[in-house]
């Protein structure tokens, strides 16, 4: 059975127009259930995740400052979301999500978290509406508990996944591999093990290609035994934030290659959902959407 984290306390309020589209997190879950993709058996509420945990991915000193809500204006500004116990709670949640879903895909070969994908988050701070990185996270429990000996994170958000570059600079174990906008944000890049920086505008056929081309020689070369599949909506052609050209049969098409590549080479792949900020909500959703669908279809 396709298995799901998600959880009400995913939809954390914010100020009015803020630019985050948090209603997504309860759209998704509602518009799967609607259309028949899945059943409410699918989703499981996750448990937050263990301190311990945080420990190996992010400094203490910084999970101290989050736990007692000790960030100064500065850091808290750049997050991008105003801090307070409810979005801490949500965040260890979001986190505990995408590690138990990784354990749920060893056991079906595929499994998603409805959240996550908080790949601007780094050990010592949070940054770009990021403040616990679950991708790391989920890598190092999968390493502690000998589940997997190397993870392959395939990030695929229009913004480089700079913080999970830096926490893994220095970790053979873990690949990092993001493909993203070369004039977006962050503008200081970090260093992946394979980044790949897109044009301004770049469309489906040429972006395709491109991951093609390398999704099989990472796969050939790196030997993973595991895929964490960071799958952002932002690369779509609508995205305020985005830059790029995609179409909605663009990303699906994309979404298939990085599934299609899992389950023809017998890896498990967990799901997190990145970012997605098109002016239409609706777009939003469907993007996101579509990856559970193929997840139903091509391997349950």
């Amino acid at each position: 059975m396709l298995k799901i984290a998600w959880s009400p306390e995913y939809c954390h309020p914010l100020p009015p127009g803020h630019r985050f589209p948090m209603e997504k997190y309860e759209l998704l879950p509602e518009q799967l259930l609607y259309e028949g993709t899945v059943t409410e058996s699918n989703f499981f509420k996750p448990e937050v995740v263990d301190e311990l945990l945080i420990g190996q991915a992010h400094d203490i000193s910084y999970w101290e400052k989050l736990k007692n809500l000790s960030l100064s204006r500065s850091e808290e500004r750049a997050t991008g979301f105003p801090l307070s116990e409810a979005l801490v709670k949500r965040e260890i949640l979001i986190a505990g999500g995408s590690v138990q879903a990784a354990e749920f895909a060893i056991e079906h070969g595929i499994a998603l978290n409805i959240a996550g994908g908080t790949h601007h988050a780094f050990r010592d701070r949070g940054e770009g509406f990021c403040l616990l990185n679950d991708i790391a996270l989920t890598s190092f429990h999968l390493l502690n508990s000998q589940k997997a000996k190397r993870v392959l994170v395939i990030d695929l958000d229009v913004h480089q996944g700079n913080g999970t570059a830096a926490i893994f600079r220095n970790e053979p174990r873990v690949y990092t591999f993001s493909m993203h906008g070369a004039k977006n944000y962050p503008h200081r890049k970090e260093k992946s093990d394979l980044d790949i920086e897109l044009a301004d505008g770049t469309a489906d056929e040429e972006y395709l290609s491109i991951l093609d081309k390398n999704l099989k020689k990472l796969i050939d070369d790196f030997q993973p035994d595991f895929l964490i599949y960071q799958c952002g909506v932002d690369v779509l052609s609508s995205d305020k934030l985005g830059r790029l050209g995609m179409s909605i049969q663009g990303v699906y098409e994309r979404d298939r290659k990085v599934l299609s590549v899992a389950k023809m080479n017998n890896l498990p792949i967990m799901c997190c959902m990145g970012g997605g900020y098109s002016p239409k909500i609706s777009q939003i959703i469907d993007a996101h959407a579509q990856v559970y669908r193929l997840a139903q279809e091509m391997y349950f």
